[in-house]
C-alpha cells in the first residue's frame, strides 16, 4: 500500500493515495445489457424508458459520469437514489448551491480540534515543532465532504456520488468540478493527492436555472429526462400510490398531461403527479369534479399565479376536456 505523499516527497501519515482494492465478492454485479438495466431500475419501481437505461448501462460500463438535465420533479434525482440502493452501493450526495467552496464539498480542516490539541502540546512542553505540525495535519483532525467521502475505498463497491442540481453552483466550483472528474483525486496541500482506486459511479443532476458549461459536459454522458408519456406515468401512479381507484388514477394522469401544455410559470412534475394521487387518495376521492380539483391545487402547482389561472371555470373545463378524452380511448 502506497502511502500519502507530501508534496515535498517525504511519506505522511494518514490516509492512502491508493486504497485497497474493493472487495470484488461483496460488490453487487453491473448490469449486463440495456434490459437488465431496465429490470434493475424497475425492481425499486423506477419505470424508465429505453433511452434512459441505454445512457444509463453505457455510463456503468464505460466508467463516465452520467448528466441529467430536466426539468424539476421528473426523477433526475431519484435514479442515483435507485441506483445506490439496487447495485448496494452507499449513496453520497452533494447538494449544489450558490456559494458552495471547496470547504464544503471536499474537505477542511477541524481547527478547533487542532487549537486544543496545540494548547494540550504546549502544556506538557512538548517542543518539537515539526511533530506538532505534523500531528495536527493528521487524518484524525480531517473532516471529509461528499467528495472526498466519494473517493474512499467501500467493501461493498465504489460509491454512487450524487451531485445534485449543478445549476446553483458557481461556475468556480463547476471548474474545480472539473479537475475531481477528470482524474477523481483531489490534492490536500497539508498530506498530499487522495486518488480513487475505484472511481464512484457519477450522477450529475441540473435543472436548467443556468446553462452549464461544455467542458463539464464533455466529461459526461448526456441525458434529457422529459416528462413521461401518459401510459408510463399512469404505470409509475400505480407502482408508487398502491390502491389508488382506476378511475382517479387515470383522471389524474390525464389531467396532469393536460395541464403541462399549459402556460404556466412551473408546470408539475412526476413528483407532483404522486403527492396529488397521494392526497386525493387520503381524501378518499373516486373520481375528480371541479370543486375537488380548485380545492387540491396548492398540492399539484406551487404558485399563486398558476393557481388563480386554473380555480373555477377553467378547471372544469379542463375537467370536462380530461373524461372526454378518456371516453374516447375506451
Amino acid at each position: 500500500m502506497t502511502p500519502f505523499l507530501h508534496p515535498a516527497g517525504s511519506p505522511r501519515r494518514g490516509l492512502h493515495c491508493e486504497p485497497n482494492p474493493v472487495n470484488a465478492t461483496s460488490a453487487h454485479p453491473l448490469p449486463a445489457s440495456i434490459d437488465d438495466t431496465l429490470k434493475l431500475l424497475s425492481g425499486a419501481d423506477y419505470l424508465a424508458d429505453r433511452s434512459l437505461a441505454t445512457v444509463l448501462f453505457l455510463a456503468l460500463r464505460m466508467g463516465r459520469p452520467l448528466f441529467l438535465e430536466g426539468e424539476a420533479g421528473v426523477g433526475k434525482t431519484e435514479i442515483a437514489k435507485v441506483l445506490a440502493a439496487t447495485l448496494g452501493r452507499r449513496l453520497i450526495r452533494l447538494q449544489c448551491y450558490e456559494g458552495l467552496d471547496v470547504a464544503s464539498a471536499v474537505y477542511e480542516w477541524n481547527y478547533a480540534a487542532q487549537m486544543i490539541a496545540i494548547r494540550l502540546a504546549e502544556a506538557e512542553g512538548s517542543g518539537d515543532r515539526d511533530r506538532l505540525s505534523e500531528d495536527v495535519f493528521s487524518e484524525r483532525f480531517l473532516i471529509k465532504r461528499p467528495l472526498l467521502q466519494a473517493l474512499e475505498p467501500d467493501t461493498a463497491g465504489a460509491p454512487v456520488l450524487l451531485i445534485d442540481e449543478i445549476d446553483r453552483a458557481d461556475e468556480a466550483f463547476e471548474a474545480f468540478l472539473l479537475e475531481v472528474l477528470a482524474d477523481f483525486q483531489v490534492t490536500i496541500p497539508e498530506l498530499g493527492t487522495v486518488r480513487a482506486a475505484h472511481p464512484p459511479v457519477v450522477v450529475i443532476t441540473s435543472n436548467r436555472t443556468r446553462e452549464v458549461h461544455d467542458a463539464l459536459k464533455r466529461r459526461c454522458l448526456y441525458h434529457w429526462v422529459g416528462y413521461p408519456s401518459a401510459e408510463r406515468e399512469l404505470a409509475i401512479v400505480h407502482a408508487k400510490v398502491p390502491g389508488i381507484a382506476d378511475r382517479l388514477s387515470r383522471e389524474v394522469v390525464h389531467f396532469v398531461q393536460v395541464l403541462r401544455k399549459e402556460d404556466l410559470f412551473k408546470a408539475p412534475g412526476v413528483a407532483e403527479t404522486l403527492d396529488w394521487a397521494s392526497a386525493l387518495s387520503e381524501l378518499d376521492v373516486v373520481a375528480l369534479d371541479p370543486a375537488t380539483v380548485s380545492d387540491t391545487l396548492g398540492v399539484l402547482l406551487k404558485y399563486q399565479d398558476d393557481i388563480a389561472r386554473l380555480e373555477g371555470t377553467k378547471a372544469k373545463e379542463m375537467l370536462d376536456q380530461v373524461r372526454a378524452e378518456l371516453r374516447a380511448a375506451e
